[in-house]
């Protein structure tokens, strides 16, 4: 069975289910992508990772990264290896010494814990015909596909609140704060809001 390499593109609002979010992943070698429909929890312990921020306490897939670290255990892969009426399938690959175990796992799971592991995520060259949609380019390199969802973004928020007029300080003040309180998505906002200062 072949496998396919899989890149994270980002999460969006799911335009199909109501307070859901389409988690995109792409082939790596390739312009295919699948959509996977993920719950609010799990887009947020996924967007946290790809804007890496550092909430003040560790959320569920930190927590088994450090008990995995504790008890040497690495997290080789990630595979999604069956679709079936609509929902995806995934295992974890897990190494501890030379044991090798595959564990069932939810997919936004596997994939929050992929990222924390930094660790490959594939499929099958099945679920890629079945699922993925093609992403076409034009001679720029630009996606040119009349279904893109150009609300795809690599965090999961659309915040009105302009942060160009606060100072540095404001700045990293209210980053703390929104860490703090647990508001990932307003921290995601200033953090790109400092990151851009830098550049």
């Amino acid at each position: 069975m072949k496998k396919v390499k899989l890149n994270i593109l980002g999460l969006s609002y799911s335009q199909t289910q109501t307070g859901a979010y389409a988690l995109v992943l792409s082939e790596a070698d390739g312009n295919r992508r699948i959509p996977i429909i993920i719950g609010a929890v799990e887009a947020q312990a996924i967007a946290i990772q790809l804007e890496g921020l550092k909430p003040p306490r560790p959320l569920t897939h930190d927590l088994f990264l450090n008990v995995a670290l504790a008890f040497d255990i690495e997290i080789a892969e990630v595979f999604i290896h069956k679709l079936e009426e609509g929902i995806f399938y995934a295992e974890i690959v897990c190494v501890q010494n030379t044991n090798r175990i595959r564990v069932d796992s939810r997919t936004s799971d596997a994939i929050a814990l992929a990222l924390r592991f930094e660790c490959p995520i594939f499929t099958t060259e099945e679920i890629i015909e079945k699922a993925g949609i093609i992403m076409e380019f034009d001679e720029n390199g630009e996606v040119n596909d009349e279904n893109d969802d150009s609300g795809l973004i690599k965090k999961t928020s659309s915040s009105t609140i302009d942060y160009s007029e606060c100072s540095a300080d404001e700045l990293n003040e209210l980053l703390d704060s929104a860490i703090t309180d647990e508001d990932y998505e307003k921290a995601s906002e200033i953090r790109d809001e400092i990151n851009k200062r830098k550049s």
